[in-house]
């Protein structure tokens, strides 16, 4: 049932993300076009400023979900019922805090903002806080279903809305080029959506729309606030880790460049968000796994995942390496790449966070929250004072080089020490053993894709698409070799395979060989 579950997620995640990716590209090119890199950057700029106030929602929602496992295992409604009205309460608290927040934040736009020719900025800015703020008062109900592993219908509602959105968007920047037009169609159809789920969860789940009958037990309610609290100081930190980049561009270099380094953390983010649906959609899944199994069994899948992260993560690492450049030169000109040390210093930060997936999965399900509150704020300071220093040295590469030297300092060894101890009983010797073996094969394998991808030009959308090709098939096929005799290979092959085979056509044919085979066999001993 897990499996199945997860398929379904993930097909619905990476159906969703091919339509999203070719559509952002569409739009993200009519903007440029329409607007001018200016606009972009206030995009971007006002996007990052805005995630800082929605910190404390990922605590609740991660606190929620994580008390929400066992009463769903079990079918406590009661419980339930009296989680879910903590969580709408939270979430109605949130949304008034965020958007109170955000308007005392508008006197002091003018210390983000260098320059700009950009008019009304004060006007846009309110268009990102209604579109942040607004869907607060619904969303709740979406991590019902994620615990429920059908995601994928929230996966499926939110695609349908963004086909709609971005369409619209770009016929409204092809024909008005109207910025606030493009921006007040984005916030309407972002709290229609969200209401839309709502409306969808209760019809699945009648009995959330009924009157809670008990209270929660104040030892649930206890754990929620102390992880809460936990989760809110890991996620400020973490803002300061990852958030802060675009303002510190815009104030240090120029809003200008925000919109260069926001078209390299598209296509960053597109691989991110392609790969958080493979792993997204397991982790409810494994979070029923570390309620019910044991550390040996947790253990053994965690080793399987983090192959599978390692995979992808390097195979992707390796394909943005050699192929963003010479993207963006025919996809909009050279005039808006930036330096090749800055795509290097991006794609390792996007590698080394990646190899963390697996790993924070665990953690995250295992419900550790509390023990390493403050690591994010320690790794923020130092991410902070990496990035002030190197920015005058190294300009846009300095600020990103901050994000990576802070990570190898604090969460690249305690989040491992943390899950190995409290949940594998494992030495955390084990877990660099493997990372470092792991790294080390991507680097030579990144050399080798490198020597052989450069022997073919890329002059032309037609030669690019080969060389990614090429490259894709390349690395897996020295993977395959390398990791074909390993356990964690066999099970991702066997897993491969039986998901394969539910696909009619697939199993169809597989039957027919293997009866054909039986039938020859048979034939060859009379």
């Amino acid at each position: 049932m897990r499996i199945k579950s997860s398929l379904l997620n993930i097909s619905a995640g990476l159906g969703n993300q091919i339509i999203i990716t070719a559509l952002s590209f569409i739009s993200r090119t009519v903007f440029i076009n329409s607007l001018g890199i200016e606009y972009l950057g206030i995009n971007g700029l006002f996007t990052s400023i805005l995630s800082m106030l929605t910190l404390a929602e990922a605590g609740i929602g991660s606190s929620i979900i994580y008390n929400l496992y066992k009463p769903v295992a079990d079918n406590d409604r009661p419980k339930i019922l009296a989680l879910m009205q903590l969580y709408k309460k939270a979430y109605q608290i949130i949304a008034g805090v965020v958007l109170v927040l955000g308007l005392g934040l508008m006197p002091f736009l003018d210390l983000f903002i260098k320059e700009t020719s950009v008019e009304n900025i004060s006007f846009i800015y309110v268009l990102f806080l209604i579109n942040t703020a607004a869907p607060y008062l619904f969303v709740y109900k979406n991590s019902f279903l994620n615990v429920n592993q059908k995601n994928y219908i929230v996966t499926i509602v939110f695609s349908i809305s963004a086909i709609i959105s971005t369409c619209m968007k770009i016929a409204i920047l092809y024909f008005t080029e109207n910025y606030i037009l493009y921006l007040t169609v984005e916030s309407i159809l972002s709290i229609i959506t969200s209401i839309i789920v709502a409306y969808i969860v209760d019809k699945m789940y009648p009995f959330l729309r009924e009157k809670i009958k008990r209270k929660l037990d104040p030892e649930t309610k206890a754990s929620f606030i102390k992880n809460m609290k936990a989760i809110i100081l890991q996620n400020v930190g973490n803002y300061f880790i990852f958030g802060v980049d675009s303002i510190l561009i815009s104030s240090f270099v120029s809003i200008a460049a925000v919109g260069l380094y926001s078209n390299y953390k598209m296509l960053i983010d597109i691989c991110r968000t392609f790969l958080n649906q493979v792993f997204t959609n397991t982790y409810h899944s494994l979070g029923n796994l570390v309620a019910k199994e044991s550390a040996e069994a947790i253990y053994r899948i965690f080793k399987v995942t983090y192959l599978l992260n390692f995979w992808l993560y390097s195979l992707l690492s390796i394909m943005l390496y050699l192929m963003v450049e010479p993207f963006i030169d025919i996809w909009i000109g050279t005039e808006f790449k930036m330096t090749n040390i800055v795509l290097l210093v991006l794609v390792i930060a996007f590698y080394e966070r990646g190899m963390r997936n697996s790993l924070s999965a665990v953690k995250i399900t295992a419900g550790i929250f509390h023990e390493d509150r403050f690591s994010p704020m320690f790794q923020a300071v130092i991410n902070l004072g990496v990035s002030l220093i190197f920015v005058k040295l190294w300009g846009i590469a300095g600020i990103f080089a901050g994000s990576v030297i802070s990570a190898l300092m604090i969460p690249f060894w305690y989040t491992p020490w943390l899950v190995y101890k409290k949940v594998f009983h494992q030495p955390v010797g084990l877990y660099y053993r493997s990372y470092v073996y792991y790294t080390i094969i991507g680097a030579v394998t990144c050399l080798i894709a490198t020597r052989v991808i450069k022997l073919i030009p890329s002059n032309t959308l037609l030669e690019l698409i080969f060389q990614s090709v090429l490259c894709f098939i390349l690395v897996n096929i020295i993977y395959v070799a390398l990791f074909y005799r390993t356990a964690e290979f066999k099970y991702l092959f066997v897993v491969a395979r039986s998901l394969l085979l539910k696909l009619p056509k697939v199993s169809t044919i597989y039957h027919k060989t293997i009866k054909r085979k039986r039938h020859m066999e048979v034939g060859g001993t009379k």
